[in-house]
């Protein structure tokens, strides 16, 4: 099965190894016909704590690192 790949905005790096990106989504309400927006906050793992807060990054599907972190950080997503 392919790995799913995410694009977000880290919004925390407090933690060692471990930064908090917010993926946002956007699609069209099936009866309003609105665009509306969902968010949601995934744990990743950042090995030499590269990147800090406000950059924005792309993650992959990885093997459970921690109770929380299911994520691993592959790129910066504007290098």
């Amino acid at each position: 099965m392919p790995r799913r790949i995410l694009q977000g905005t880290v919004t925390s790096d407090k933690n060692d190894q471990t930064i908090t990106v917010l993926v946002e989504r956007r699609f069209k309400h099936p009866l309003l016909q609105k665009t509306v927006r969902k968010s949601k906050k995934y744990r990743a793992h950042d090995p030499e704590n590269q990147f800090k807060a406000g950059d924005t990054v792309r993650i992959v599907e990885c093997a459970p690192i921690s109770k929380t972190k299911r994520w691993h950080v592959v790129t910066e997503a504007n290098a």
